[in-house]
């Protein structure tokens, strides 16, 4: 999650990223129906209805403490033909759904999806430890500046690793024992309780990004309560983390040149004619040195937070003009590159559940700073410029000390039983790489894989054309043929 103006749009669309052991043919058990109420704003629409539930803080004890969802719903706007509920996740880990559902995200309000609208509840939830669910909360920012997050010796290694710990402490001090229980298998038993709460057999689910492993683990879980899904910017929830930090920051320099190649081809981009890799290179050597300031912040950014600024921008095409921007502002300007810092990773305070959710799904799995050297070669080697952050690395820099056990680590799962679900994948994206979609879709028995073959983070923000074949198959619940690409 980003702060600023980017934060919507990318919080919606990236950034990103459950499975665990019980029998397909679990529930949740009985469920209340939510008490709705009106909860229509100015800036929302008239039909807009809110609701809680409540559900076990540990699923293993049905009958101990509980934390509450927060839900809300837009009913669908041509009752006679209404298919069901459409659950919404709009990725993260972190994402609000009922954000989405109450401002119109993922192109909610647009033409291409008016069919949903007509057709489906639209129904968005706060996954446990967000928003206005029962909250993961900290007293000290997730992001320490001084905290090295590429360290280069063991001293370094110790000092990242302690200041990780430090912070997950003061989380586990203010959130209690919620902060061992935000794994992704809890949120997709979660889902259950709110399909069974909303009087449904099967549910319908639209996730992008980290809502597509959300996704699948409730498919693994509860096969026979599913009706259609999307899973949109694939992932792949067995690979490990070694690997997907590898894998992420190589699909993240390939998109990087594309991004590259884009402006020279622009008229107006104000880095045509420039060797813009080189150029990169100079200013993430600038800010190791301390000489990109931001105003906004108050210090210097670092090379890592220079990267991951750009990453934010690199993930969705229709940012890549503000990209160039920013770069080229920050090189005449660099005491000023208010751009950049805007749009860097993690200083925003929902990043608290996004850091919470990484570290019980996606632990770093290292055994000490050789680890760490080792991995950190091979992803420097697959992408040479833009190596210094990717959301993988981050969780691998990020959980580093973490101190709460991970619930739920990639492991070897297959999901079967299930109707046949979509994986949508784009072959040059860089927040999720198209290996994963790829992946995911085979060990999804009977699932088909929808290709786009172009650029950005998911082929919902960046294609019409699969946009379009998602609602088809969300209202029909078939799948495109086999084979089916769309193109820009």
């Amino acid at each position: 999650m980003k702060r600023s103006s980017v934060t919507t749009v990318v919080m919606a669309a990236t950034a990103l990223l459950a499975s665990g052991s019980a029998a397909a043919a679990a529930t949740s058990g009985p469920a209340s129906a939510p008490a709705w109420h009106d909860c229509h704003t100015e800036s929302t629409p008239q039909q807009l209805e809110c609701a809680t539930i409540s559900v076990p803080l540990d699923w293993s004890r049905p009958d101990g403490r509980r934390i509450t969802l927060a839900l809300n719903r837009l009913p669908a706007t041509d009752p006679q033909h209404r298919i069901g509920s459409l659950l919404l996740n709009p990725g993260g880990p972190g994402g609000s759904g009922t954000a989405v559902v109450a401002q119109g995200g993922m192109l909610l309000g647009t033409p291409d999806l008016k069919p949903l609208r007509e057709r489906f509840d639209l129904v968005g939830f706060d996954p446990r430890g967000v928003g206005d669910s029962t909250p993961v909360r900290c007293s000290t920012p997730v992001y320490d500046p001084a905290a090295p997050t590429l360290p280069a010796t063991p001293a370094e290694y110790r000092r990242l690793a302690e200041s990780d710990r430090r912070h997950g402490l003061d989380c586990l001090r203010a959130t209690g024992p919620l902060l061992g229980h935000v794994d992704t298998v809890s949120a997709a038993r979660d889902v259950d309780a709110i399909r069974a709460a909303l009087g449904e057999r099967r549910i319908s689910w639209l996730g992008v990004s980290y809502g597509t492993e959300l996704g699948a683990a409730y498919a693994r879980l509860f096969p026979g309560h599913v009706r259609a899904m999307v899973l949109d910017g694939a992932v792949d929830h067995t690979r490990s983390v070694a690997r997907d930090a590898v894998d992420e920051s190589a699909a993240m320099e390939r998109e990087f040149h594309r991004f590259a190649q884009w402006c020279q081809d622009q008229a107006d981009c104000p880095l045509r004619g420039r060797d813009i890799a080189a150029d990169f290179d100079a200013l993430t050597a600038r800010a190791d040195k301390g000489e990109i300031v931001d105003r906004d912040l108050g210090r210097p950014l670092t090379a890592a937070e220079v990267t991951g600024g750009a990453y934010t921008y690199l993930t969705l095409t229709f940012l890549w003009p503000q990209l160039a921007q920013a770069l080229a502002d920050a090189e005449k300007t660099p005491s000023d590159p208010t751009a950049l810092g805007q749009a860097v990773p993690g200083v925003d305070p929902a990043y608290t559940a996004y850091r919470a959710v990484g570290c019980q799904d996606f632990p770093p799995e290292l055994r000490g700073f050789a680890d760490l050297r080792t991995r950190l070669a091979k992803v420097k080697k697959a992408a040479p410029h833009l190596w210094r952050y990717s959301e993988m690395w981050d969780m691998t820099s990020g959980c580093s000390g973490w101190p709460v056990p991970a619930a739920n680590p990639p492991r070897p799962e297959r999901i079967s039983g299930a109707p046949a679900i979509l994986v949508v994948g784009n072959t040059y994206d860089p927040a999720t790489p198209y290996a994963w979609a790829r992946s995911l879709a085979r060990r999804i028995d009977g699932s088909r894989l929808l290709t786009y073959d172009g650029d950005g983070h998911t082929a919902l923000y960046n294609s019409s054309c699969a946009r379009g074949r998602e609602v088809d198959y969300l209202i029909t619940g078939q799948v495109p043929p086999a084979g089916t690409i769309c193109r820009p």
